[in-house]
């Protein structure tokens, strides 16, 4: 399990870096951004979140396997 902070720095910075990205690259950068929100969107409901699953299994900034 991770620290939740963790998992919405990076949610914010997904958003935040595919927003830009896709005012100066290309549109279709908006589709990350869309599906940043659809996973914050559903792991509130299922409890079940990617990048914190990722993350433990990586044993990165002090996340755990439960």
């Amino acid at each position: 399990m991770c620290n939740d902070k963790i998992i919405r720095r990076m949610a914010g910075i997904m958003v935040l870096l595919s927003v830009t990205l896709g005012f100066m690259v290309s549109d279709k950068f908006f589709w990350l951004t869309a599906f940043v929100g659809f996973n914050l969107l559903q792991s509130s409901f299922t409890n079940f979140c990617l990048p914190e699953k990722l993350l433990a299994r990586l044993g990165w900034f002090g996340c755990r396997r439960t």
